[in-house]
C-alpha cells in the first residue's frame, strides 16, 4: 500500500468528515447488536417457562413484546445510521476523486512537449479516468466496509467472550486460516491488477488512435487489419481480466466455507455445552446469530483486500505521471511594459526525446514592431525558434530575451499573454467556430470576431455555412478544410491583439491569391507588432523587414529579400525553383 500513501493528504483534508463517518458507523453497529442478545434472552425465557414453568404467561408475553419492539426500533436506527454512514464516507470518496482528477489534469497541462511525445493519449485518459475510479473505491467503499467490519468484529467478539469464553475460542479457530488466505491471494491480485490496468491503457490508446485516424484507415482499406489488431488486443485484455477474476473468485467461496466451519463448531461444541448444562439455549442461538452476522463482513474482507490491491496498482500508475518533473516552470515575474523586442543569444537546442540538435549557436535580434521571415528546408530548425520564444522548450545553451529580459524570468501566463501563436499543425476544438476564435480573447464581441475573421480571409467562407459562426466543428476541426482550419487559427491569434505574432508555416494549405490577401491584411495589422513568419515558401516571407535562411540549425544567410537574391546563394536557388514551379 506504499503507493496509496500519496492519498494521505486528501484523507487529512477530509479528516473531520471521515471521523464523523467512523462515529456514525460505530453507532450503527452498536444498534445492530441489540437483536442477538434480545433473541437469546427471549428463547431462554420461553425455555424456562416451557421446561421449568418459571414465571407466568402474562409476564412472558410482556417480555417478548418489549423485546420485539426494541429489536424493531434498534434495527430501524441501525438502518438510519447506516444510510448516514454511506452518505458521509462515500461523499468523501467523491470529493477526493474530484480533487485527484483536478490535480492530475493540472499536472498534465504543465508537462512539456517531451512528455506528450513519449506517452499516448489513450494512456493519459485511462489514468485520469479508470485508474482514479479504482482509487476512489479505496477511499470510499473500502474504508467504509473496513471500519464497519472492524467495529463489528470488535463488538461481536467482545460480547462472545463475555458470554461464553470457551465456545468463543472454538468458534474463532478458522480466523487465522482466513488471514493467511487473504494475505496469499492479495499478493497475486496486486500483480494481476497492475497487468490488467496496463492492458486497459493499451486498449484505450489503440481505440483513440483508430478513431482519430479513421480517414486514413478508410482511405487505405485497413478496416479488416485494424479490426484484427483490435480483436487481438481485446482477447489479450480478456485473458488478463480472466486471470484476475479467477483469483478473485476464490475469495467469497473461501470466506463462506470458513464461516460455515464456524457455524458447525458452534452447533457441535455449543450443543454439547448446552446438553451438559454449561450454557443456556439462548446463548447457543445468540452465537449462531453472531457468526452469521460476521458472514458478510468476513466476505467483505476479501472484497476490500481486492479493492485495495487494485487501487494500489492504479495509484502506482498515477504516481508515475505525477512524479514527472515540471521542466518549464514559472519565473519570478517581470514588471515591464512589453514592447516586443526578441533576441536570441547563442542559442542551442537539442530535443531530449530524439537527441537531434535542432539549433546550433543561433543568434538573432528582432526589433520591436519589425517583422522577420525564417525560411529553410524541412528539419532546418525553423519551428524550433518559435517554440523557444513561446517557451514550449528551454534552450540547452544561450538565452532568449524579450525586451532585454530572459523569458525564463517571466511567469508563463504573463509571457504567453503577449504572444499570438499560429502553430504549423493548427488545432481546432470540437466547439463552434466563434468559440474557437474566442479562445484568443474570451470576452470578444461578435464584431471583433468578424473583424478578425476578415483579416484572416475566412469570413466569407464561414458565412456560407448554414449556421455561420455558430457552426459546430468535428474533432480537431475536421468539418473544415485544411486551409480553413489555418485561417480560423490565424483569426484566433489576431483577435488576441498581442505584442508578438508567431506564424509557423500557417499558409501552406491556402492558395496563392488567398495567401497574398492574408499577408496584405497582416502587414496592415502588425504595423506596431513584432512579427515572425516561418515558411517554406518565399512568397510568405519576401515582404518581411529581415529574412534569415536556416540549414541544419544554423543561419547560413540573412538580409532583405533583394539582398538575399543578390547573394545568389541558397535563397536565390530556392526562389528560382519556386518561381519555375509556379510558372509550370
Amino acid at each position: 500500500m506504499r503507493a496509496l500513501q500519496y492519498l494521505n493528504k486528501y484523507l487529512k483534508k477530509y479528516f473531520l468528515k471521515l471521523l464523523l463517518g467512523i462515529l456514525i458507523t460505530i453507532i450503527s453497529r452498536v444498534f445492530s447488536l441489540f437483536a442477538p442478545r434480545l433473541i437469546g434472552d427471549s428463547l431462554t425465557a420461553v425455555e424456562n417457562y416451557l421446561v421449568d414453568h418459571q414465571g407466568d404467561l402474562v409476564a412472558l408475553k410482556s417480555l417478548l413484546l418489549n423485546n420485539i419492539l426494541i429489536i424493531i426500533g434498534a434495527t430501524l436506527l441501525s438502518g438510519f445510521f447506516t444510510f448516514l454512514m454511506r452518505q458521509t464516507i462515500i461523499n468523501v470518496s467523491r470529493y477526493i476523486e474530484f480533487d485527484l482528477k483536478n490535480e492530475i489534469f493540472s499536472h498534465y497541462q504543465r508537462l512539456t512537449q517531451r512528455f506528450y511525445k513519449n506517452n499516448r493519449t489513450g494512456d493519459l485518459m485511462s489514468r485520469i479516468s479508470e485508474d482514479v475510479s479504482k482509487v476512489r473505491m479505496y477511499v470510499g467503499p473500502a474504508i467504509m466496509y473496513s471500519i464497519n467490519t472492524v467495529t463489528l468484529f470488535v463488538c461481536v467478539i467482545t460480547l462472545m467472550f463475555s458470554i461464553a469464553p470457551k465456545l468463543s475460542v472454538y468458534t474463532l479457530i478458522p480466523l487465522p486460516l482466513l488471514s493467511l488466505t487473504i494475505y496469499k491471494l492479495s499478493r497475486v491480485i496486486n500483480a494481476r491488477s497492475t497487468v490488467v490496468q496496463e492492458m486497459l491503457s493499451k486498449l484505450s490508446s489503440f481505440t483513440q488512435e483508430t478513431f482519430s485516424g479513421i480517414t486514413v484507415i478508410k482511405s487505405y482499406g485497413l478496416e479488416g487489419n485494424t479490426y484484427k489488431n483490435f480483436d487481438t488486443l481485446a482477447l489479450e485484455a480478456k485473458e488478463k481480466n480472466m486471470n484476475l477474476a479467477k483469483v478473485q473468485a476464490w475469495f467469497f467461496p473461501l470466506m463462506i466455507l470458513l464461516i460455515g466451519m464456524s457455524n458447525l463448531i458452534v452447533i457441535f461444541i455449543g450443543g454439547q455445552q448446552y446438553m451438559n448444562g454449561e450454557i443456556e439455549i439462548g446463548v447457543l442461538a445468540e452465537f449462531i446469530i453472531y457468526i452469521n452476522m460476521l458472514t458478510w463482513p468476513v466476505a467483505v474482507v476479501g472484497w476490500v483486500t481486492s479493492v485495495v490491491q487494485q487501487a494500489d496498482a492504479s495509484q502506482k500508475r498515477i504516481n508515475a505521471f505525477l512524479d514527472e518533473p515540471i521542466e518549464i516552470k514559472d519565473g519570478p515575474g517581470v514588471e515591464v511594459a512589453v514592447q516586443g523586442e526578441i533576441t536570441l543569444e547563442d542559442v542551442t537546442l537539442v530535443y531530449p526525446e530524439t537527441k537531434i540538435k535542432a539549433l546550433n549557436r543561433v543568434s538573432l535580434k528582432v526589433e520591436s514592431g519589425k517583422s522577420i521571415g525564417i525560411i529553410g528546408k524541412v528539419g532546418s530548425g525553423k519551428s524550433s525558434i518559435l517554440q523557444l520564444i513561446n517557451r514550449l522548450y528551454d534552450p540547452d545553451n544561450g538565452k532568449v530575451l524579450l525586451d532585454g529580459h530572459d523569458i525564463r524570468d517571466f511567469k508563463l501566463e504573463e509571457l504567453r499573454s503577449h504572444i499570438g501563436n499560429v502553430p504549423q499543425n493548427a488545432f481546432l476544438f470540437s466547439e463552434s467556430i466563434e468559440d474557437n476564435i474566442r479562445l484568443g480573447k474570451r470576452d470578444a464581441s461578435e464584431e471583433e470576431i468578424v473583424e478578425a475573421s476578415k483579416k484572416a480571409a475566412i469570413h466569407k467562407s464561414i458565412k456560407k455555412f448554414k449556421q455561420g459562426y455558430k457552426t459546430l466543428l468535428g474533432e480537431r476541426g475536421l468539418t473544415l478544410s485544411g486551409g480553413q482550419i489555418q485561417r480560423v487559427s490565424i483569426a484566433r491569434a489576431l483577435i488576441k491583439n498581442p505584442d508578438v505574432l508567431l506564424f509557423d508555416d500557417c499558409l501552406s494549405a491556402v492558395d496563392t491569391d488567398t495567401e497574398e490577401k492574408i499577408l496584405k491584411n497582416l502587414k496592415e495589422f502588425s504595423q506596431d507588432k513584432t512579427t515572425i513568419i516561418v515558411s517554406h515558401r518565399i512568397s510568405s516571407v519576401k515582404d518581411a523587414d529581415h529574412i534569415i535562411v536556416l540549414d541544419h540549425g544554423k543561419i547560413i544567410e540573412q538580409g532583405t529579400h533583394q539582398k538575399l537574391l543578390d547573394l545568389k546563394g541558397s535563397y536565390f536557388d530556392l526562389f528560382n525553383k519556386q518561381q519555375n514551379e509556379k510558372e509550370y
